[in-house]
């Protein structure tokens, strides 16, 4: 807990692909997300000022601010960085204190950690030269079958045999998906391959860490199912996800913001305070718009209980 109850410190995670913030005072207060912008710093600070709206907090009460991910050198505003491998395993061991290996797959790269005792981390893998096992891989396999994500992981579930993909390269993938669905092969089928085929590629990333089960998944894929039940087949072990698996870099660095204050660590508050914006005054007005669905305030517990993904 922070020594003073009114203040908060926050996390902020600018990825490839989106930008998350937690904001905490003992407990998660509020959390936001949004698609990450060519101006890191200007679109961070502005999704940071609402996530404190959100939490009903001014940009004075915010004692403390770590920056992590792809973007987190462009931030003025926080007070330190650190890398997303070590706010990862921060944030797993919060809500997984016994957790061993995590797969990060986000948007443009995918990582594997391994921890040791106390949630340290002692080896780590990464994939950030190609979109193969990447989010990437997954959105441009749905678009070409004019599916959404959500349908792409959801209808694999009904496969009775995964078709062969020998390939995760997004270009010979992509025909070798379309060969598939040429031979009358299902849908379900070809998408269980697909997955398939991802789990190996990051089965083979992973695979001189030592992984040991359970394996806990983060990212925006953690949300697919199909996704889940490939990397248990493959990697034959329990995976898990956060209920939240965007937010996990951000939690980490949320945590490990109060945790630097504790230590008597000084921010720089003059500075965060003239680079944080007030909230955006046009959200209410996008408010069911494609702008407003991409991003989000929200409360969520401190600790919420992990679930395991069906399938």
């Amino acid at each position: 807990m922070l020594r003073r109850p009114a203040l908060c410190v926050a996390g902020v995670d600018v990825g490839s692909t989106l930008t998350k913030v937690v904001v905490r005072n003992g407990d998660v207060l509020a959390s936001a997300t949004d698609r990450t912008r060519v101006d890191y710093a200007g679109a961070a600070a502005r999704l940071l000022a609402e996530a404190l709206q959100g939490a009903g907090r001014a940009p004075a009460d915010l004692a403390y601010v770590v920056a992590t991910g792809y973007g987190r050198r462009r931030l003025p505003f926080a007070d330190r960085e650190i890398t997303e491998i070590t706010c990862h395993a921060r944030g797993v061991r919060e809500l997984f204190p016994a957790a061993r290996t995590i797969i990060d797959i986000g948007g443009q790269d995918a990582k594997g950690i391994r921890l040791g005792p106390g949630g340290r981390v002692v080896d780590f893998a990464m994939n950030d030269k190609c979109a193969a096992g990447t989010g990437r891989f997954l959105e441009v396999m749905a678009a070409s079958l004019g599916l959404t994500l959500d349908e792409l992981g959801a209808r694999s579930l009904g496969a009775g045999a995964p078709a062969s993909i020998s390939s995760v390269c997004t270009v010979f993938a992509e025909q070798e998906l379309a060969q598939r669905l040429a031979e009358g092969v299902r849908l379900e089928d070809v998408l269980a391959g697909l997955h398939a085929a991802l789990a190996s590629r990051i089965h083979r990333m992973v695979h001189g860490l030592r992984v040991e089960g359970p394996v806990i998944l983060t990212g925006g894929c953690a949300r697919n199912p199909g996704l889940v039940r490939a990397l248990e087949a493959r990697l034959e072990t329990s995976v898990l996800t956060p209920p939240d698996p965007l937010l996990t870099g951000a939690l980490g660095a949320a945590l490990l913001a109060g945790e630097a204050l504790e230590r008597g660590e000084t921010p720089a508050p003059g500075q965060r305070l003239d680079a944080l914006p007030a909230a955006s005054a046009d959200a209410a007005s996008r408010a069911g718009g494609e702008e407003e669905r991409r991003r989000r305030v929200f409360a969520v517990r401190s600790r919420p209980a992990p679930y395991r993904a069906e399938g």
